[in-house]
């Protein structure tokens, strides 16, 4: 088979459908023009390849093309020449994301770690050219034997799950604008007490030595996706048995480096309860009991801790309605369309719970 050759305006404005040809792919690919700067020849014809800027998407997934269109210089005869090819790369399943970067699809990553090395490589090149910024990889734990190979084209970590790590590559040479992993982990406790002036209160099976003794209200993480008003809810139940209402988020504290180095942001929630009987939750709580508030507040630990003891006051001031608390509102926003929770002060609302004097 004889690879013609023409002058690149005329290939580039008259014959580009003939380079995506397969007749013509496969000449490329007999001549082994495959690479950039690379030399072959055939019929007396030396051929250069060097990468144009301009290509033409084929495909977008591993095992199919993504066309290149490179230049290449000749010399036929002792005669200077160039003209134009189309040179074939790998490159990953991937998506854009809304910021100008890639999502690569980790369910058709490579098992084989040479390839993915190989196809990576090209990739990262490939959507470099296009201007393309943040890369993420998602590496499932069933192909952990990639990492290194991530790590040695320099990806870094961002952050791990139970059944994955994520992996970022930043493809531009200014600084890095990829968002940092989520920096804070939320808790929630729940203030429940019923018209008889008790509160519900727990001791924990494993806490501190400082803690030992104390007896605390419920507590615990909300989980991802879940509203604060209904972690509460959900925790008080899990660890106590108690069904409960929402009513407010009466204070929340903020502090730092806490677990893992992360911020922690923890809501202190008013609760009304709709049941009585306990059922202890024997992994995490020794027991729990309905204590009179005066006993509570009393507790040796509660009137030392300046924390414990102003949470307390603000949760007896709100029961004398000398205070009010954040309710939550439910509303959508023009920006994202999405439903949010909306916590806010509503003494003024003659629909709040709260009726301060």
């Amino acid at each position: 088979m004889e690879l013609k050759l023409v002058d690149s305006k005329s290939l580039f404005l008259s014959n580009f459908e003939l380079m995506k040809s397969s007749s013509f792919l496969d000449t490329k690919l007999r001549f082994g023009l495959t690479g950039t700067h690379k030399l072959c020849s055939c019929r007396g014809v030396v051929l250069k390849a060097s990468r144009s800027s301009a290509s033409y998407d084929a495909a977008s997934s591993v095992g199919k093309e993504n066309f290149i269109l490179d230049e290449f210089s000749c010399q036929i005869n002792g005669k200077n020449c160039s003209g134009l090819y189309l040179r074939d790369v790998r490159v990953l399943d991937a998506s854009d994301d809304e910021y100008g970067g890639i999502l690569i699809n980790p369910q058709t990553l490579p098992s084989n770690p040479n390839i993915f090395a190989s196809v990576l490589r090209e990739s990262l090149s490939h959507w470099k050219m296009k201007g393309k910024k943040g890369v993420w990889l998602k590496l499932p734990v069933e192909k952990c034997d990639l990492v290194p190979i991530a790590v040695k084209e320099g990806f870094q970590y961002h952050h791990a799950e139970r059944g994955y790590l994520m992996m970022t590559y930043w493809l531009p040479d200014d600084p890095c604008m990829l968002p940092s992993n989520a920096s804070h982990q939320v808790g929630v406790g729940g203030f429940v007490i019923n018209d008889k002036n008790e509160v519900l209160v727990v001791q924990e099976k494993h806490s501190a030595p400082a803690l030992s003794g104390l007896w605390k209200i419920p507590t615990g993480f909300i989980l991802e996706s879940e509203e604060i008003f209904t972690g509460i809810v959900r925790e008080v139940k899990e660890e106590t048995g108690i069904d409960t209402e929402f009513v407010e988020v009466m204070a929340f504290r903020h502090a730092h480096n806490v677990a893992f180095e992360k911020s922690d942001l923890f809501f202190v929630c008013l609760l009304r309860p709709l049941s009585t009987r306990i059922a202890v939750d024997d992994l995490e709580i020794q027991a729990a009991k309905w204590m009179p508030l005066v006993k509570f507040v009393e507790q040796p630990l509660i009137q030392a801790d300046s924390m414990f003891k102003k949470v307390i006051d603000i949760c007896i001031a709100r029961l004398g309605k000398r205070y009010c608390g954040l309710s939550v509102h439910q509303l959508v926003s023009t920006f994202d369309g999405k439903l949010s929770s909306l916590y806010f002060n509503t003494v003024e609302d003659s629909d709040s719970n709260c009726k301060a004097n």
